[in-house]
């Protein structure tokens, strides 16, 4: 019987827990009749990408991304292009992905459910050519993301108590949006581009939303008093945010976001800088990926 070569790439420092027990678990767990398992450890911003692109180059079939949704933005983007198959082990802070896939927070269940090898294909976007899967977005969680690259004190108790620090003195901007051809014009504290319908840790932005319709949702939070935050938080918790006063959800195919200034963007949950014009697209059914 010939076997499935895999290749584990972890990321060391994602969602602050150690993994340094992860192969052992590997070891473990993993069904040697079917898979022989291989491990890196990544070393420095970017590293993921590029040994999941010698893997592929090497002709591993599986490629898994042991980590957050950011390591597995810079593996999928390889992995999408070089039409490998997708792991995931979650192990970050939000892991927005994993949770919408149902793939288990537990380390030995998502290594059993790489034993099944169950393949579905999902959409993937990009946003100024550059890949997303989950989520992306301009705005307030865009500008969290870039200040929160810089804070130690990762995982969700540190994020979300600077996300209160922050929103404090966060103001709005005006948006130009084109989706599909019609053109809508927003004030908006928040545009979050979704693939799937979570940021993260169930907290939901677009309950409707698939990762295999074809279609982005342009998910606006307009400016609203701090005193509804409470609010609106709770109905991201309850997946009702679609039936929300305060968020408008328009699908489409081709998004245009025009903003006043270059500023930060995120991309499954990872900070970059961005000029005034912002294109997103869909590319419907272009990754292979493990699932429950």
């Amino acid at each position: 019987m010939i076997k499935t070569s895999i290749l584990f790439i972890i990321n060391p420092i994602s969602g602050g827990r150690k993994k340094a027990k992860i192969p052992a678990l590997i070891d473990a767990y993993l069904d040697k009749e079917k898979f022989t398992a291989n491990y890196s450890f990544t070393e420095y911003a970017g590293h993921a990408g590029e040994l999941a692109e010698e893997a592929g180059n090497k002709n591993f079939d599986i490629i898994v991304a042991v980590g957050g949704d950011g390591t597995i933005n810079e593996i999928a983007s390889k992995v999408v292009q070089l039409d490998k198959v997708l792991g995931i082990i979650p192990f970050g802070s939000g892991n927005g992905l994993a949770r919408f896939l149902k793939i288990p927070m537990d380390a030995k269940k998502a290594i059993q459910l790489i034993n099944k090898f169950n393949i579905t294909v999902i959409d993937t976007a990009k946003l100024n050519d550059r890949f997303f899967f989950n989520m992306a977005g301009v705005g307030f969680d865009a500008h969290i993301s870039s200040v929160f690259a810089g804070n130690k004190g990762r995982g969700l108790n540190g994020y979300v108590e600077l996300g209160l620090k922050e929103i404090i003195d966060y103001k709005g901007q005006n948006y130009q949006i084109e989706i599909d051809g019609k053109v809508y014009k927003r004030d908006a504290v928040v545009l979050s581009i979704a693939n799937s319908s979570q940021y993260g840790n169930n907290v939901h932005i677009s309950p409707k939303s698939s990762l295999t319709d074809g279609l982005l949702d342009v998910c606006i939070i307009k400016p609203f008093p701090l005193y509804k935050l409470p609010q609106l938080a709770y109905q991201m918790i309850r997946a009702t945010t679609h039936k929300s006063t305060m968020v408008e959800i328009i699908s489409g195919k081709q998004i245009k976001i025009t903003r006043k200034r270059e500023d930060a963007v995120h991309l499954d949950g990872e900070p970059f800088v961005m000029g005034k014009e912002i294109n997103a697209e869909i590319n419907p059914a272009s990754l292979k990926i493990i699932v429950k």
